[in-house]
């Protein structure tokens, strides 16, 4: 069941079935695909890894996408372009995002997905588009997604 409003505030998307996310990630880059640095925000297991999955096989990238809770930062290639994923559960400050080069890579201009961005907040780029997902007990999940 898949339905998508766009509101006067946040637009919102509300998805239950794994096959409704290429729509899912279609609909995204549509809403944001000009701001390169998007922060994902939700408990765990919502479903933030596999959310940024979709949208990376929409980009084109054919390689391995996983999580990069131990390295911190995965790069993908979408046909010569570089998409880097940041899971940052696993640190304990921001200057451990620091000496990696995250800012670096927000100033790119490439596409910077970004799990658990509360952890670096004060490192946050001035424009990025913030999706906050969550799922109830059903498995149906909210997307809630702001251009700031």
């Amino acid at each position: 069941m898949y339905f998508y409003k766009m509101t006067v505030g946040p637009a919102v998307i509300h998805f239950k079935a794994l096959d409704e996310l290429e729509q899912v990630a279609a609909d995204l880059l549509e809403i944001g695909g000009q701001v390169p640095v998007w922060l994902f925000e939700g408990h765990m297991g919502a479903g933030k890894t596999t959310l940024i999955k979709a949208l990376c096989i929409k980009l084109g990238v054919k390689s391995n996408i996983q999580s990069p809770t131990f390295s911190l930062v995965n790069e993908y290639d979408a046909g010569g372009k570089p998409i880097y994923h940041f899971d940052f559960y696993r640190i304990k400050d921001e200057t451990e995002a620091l000496d990696m080069g995250v800012e670096e890579y927000f100033d790119s201009g490439n596409y910077c997905f970004v799990e658990w961005p509360g952890k670096i907040e004060y490192l946050w780029p001035l424009t990025y588009l913030r999706l906050n997902l969550q799922a109830d007990e059903s498995g149906m999940r909210t997307l809630e997604i702001s251009k700031v």
